[in-house]
């Protein structure tokens, strides 16, 4: 049967705006698909954000009304979540960045599909809300990731649009977007983590989702500066001495941090076995030491650590001892195998170390070497220099310190390859059960 001539020439407007040969409807499918996907996303991480904060806030009341509840609470939460994990959604443990990069690499395999499956995103997201919940210091940016690579899989499969690494990439690179609020950063991490073979065909379809979430996390969160503003700059002599400084303690405390979740995730050693054959025991004593130290810092350590980062970056001094404090918070919190992500409080960390930096540099502005600091730290921690310096410029409208950011970025990566030479996201992600596939070049 013949199509009415309005439908003929309808379908070949269709045609010419998304510049498809006459007769392809798979280009158009795709890019449907993809920009649907992007925004649903958005708005299912935005809803995950406001999630994490009541999570958050109904955790100080807890602390408000019980202070010392936390040494129940915290380790009972742990060892729960642990073994719901283990027991029913073992493919939501950790970060969730991981999972996506194993599913991209056969995006078709029926284990790929398993690690960003609407149930997988589910339970990520009670999960890690029960973490935060419980005090953990837990970032959602990395579950946010495998939530939105989740979404936009299920939007093409709803749509029988064919899978390809691309979606993942786009999924996971937009949710990056949606979680900061920042649009350039999720291209930059779709094309130094995420994709280990960035292919030029992909480009439209990552950026695409990327741009598309983050209108919609402009467009109902507002234009809001993540970790608050810091405008100032630093003058030449202070970016050749305080960079390096940056770099170098950054990245090694960073790589050590990468170093010691690697080791723990690889068990070779005797000890590591022993210490995680009983894994909700293990996750209990983590919690347990995350209660402790948020007590004796006073509930620094607990949750993102958003409120510390925003205060150092302002320029509100905090105790030279934070950043130790919250890189075992954070350690901790990562060791136990809770979901949970390591953006925000990497970036935290970074923070503490740019305030130890500080006294060093009595005479610049105290924002500018936290600014250092948190490159420092979150570069040698997932080694992605360029999405590090984009998130925290986008983060904190600092544009005026890219260069220093940059410099300081380079000599962490260094830095952190000399204490830990793999990659920390590379490595967990080998323990989800997909092969590379034949002939893929190795990343690290």
């Amino acid at each position: 049967m013949t199509p009415p001539l309005f439908l003929t020439r309808l379908g070949d407007r269709i045609t010419r705006t998304f510049a498809v040969e006459p007769g392809t409807v798979d280009t158009v499918r795709r890019r449907v698909a993809t920009g649907i996907g992007a925004v649903v996303l958005g708005l299912v991480a935005l809803a995950f954000a406001k999630g994490g904060d009541l999570a958050r806030a109904g955790f100080v009341q807890i602390v408000h009304a019980a202070p010392y509840a936390p040494l129940l609470l915290t380790p009972a939460m742990f060892a729960g979540v642990v073994w719901l994990t283990r027991r029913y959604v073992p493919e939501a443990r950790g970060s969730g960045i991981p999972q996506v990069m194993a599913a991209a690499r056969v995006p078709d395999a029926p284990e790929s599909q398993k690690l960003v499956s609407v149930r997988a995103a589910a339970a990520k997201i009670g999960l890690t809300l029960g973490i935060l919940l419980a005090g953990g210091s837990a970032g959602r940016e990395g579950p946010t990731v495998q939530l939105s690579a989740a979404v936009m899989v299920a939007v093409h499969r709803v749509l029988r649009v064919p899978l390809s690494a691309g979606v993942y990439i786009a999924g996971g690179a937009a949710g990056v977007a949606a979680a900061f609020n920042t649009p350039l950063a999720g291209v930059a991490f779709a094309i130094e983590e995420l994709a280990a073979a960035y292919e030029q065909r992909v480009a439209i379809l990552v950026m695409g989702a990327v741009m598309i979430a983050g209108m919609v996390s402009l467009g109902v969160a507002g234009d809001y500066v993540y970790f608050g503003e810091m405008h100032k700059t630093l003058a030449l002599r202070a970016v050749l001495l305080a960079a390096p400084a940056a770099g170098i303690v950054g990245g090694i405390a960073g790589g050590l941090f990468s170093r010691l979740v690697l080791g723990f995730a690889t068990g070779h050693k005797r000890w590591q076995r022993r210490l995680t054959s009983r894994p909700v025991v293990f996750a209990a004593l983590c919690g347990l030491a995350v209660a402790v130290l948020g007590i004796v810092s006073g509930g620094l350590t607990w949750g993102t650590g958003y409120d510390a980062t925003k205060m150092l970056v302002e320029g509100h001094g905090q105790p030279l001892w934070f950043g130790v404090a919250k890189f075992g918070a954070s350690l901790a919190t990562t060791l136990s195998g809770a979901p949970g992500g390591v953006f925000a409080p990497s970036l935290a960390v970074g923070a503490g170390v740019g305030n130890l930096l500080t006294p060093l540099f009595p005479d610049d502005p105290a924002g500018a070497i936290v600014l250092l600091g948190m490159t420092g730290y979150f570069v040698g921690v997932v080694r992605a220099p360029l999405t590090a310096v984009i998130i925290i410029t986008e983060t904190t409208a600092s544009r005026g310190m890219i260069l220093p950011l940059f410099f300081t970025a380079l000599i962490a990566e260094v830095a952190s390859t000399i204490v830990c030479r793999e990659r920390l996201y590379h490595g967990l992600s080998r323990a989800f059960g997909v092969p590379a596939p034949a002939g893929a070049a190795h990343s690290g």
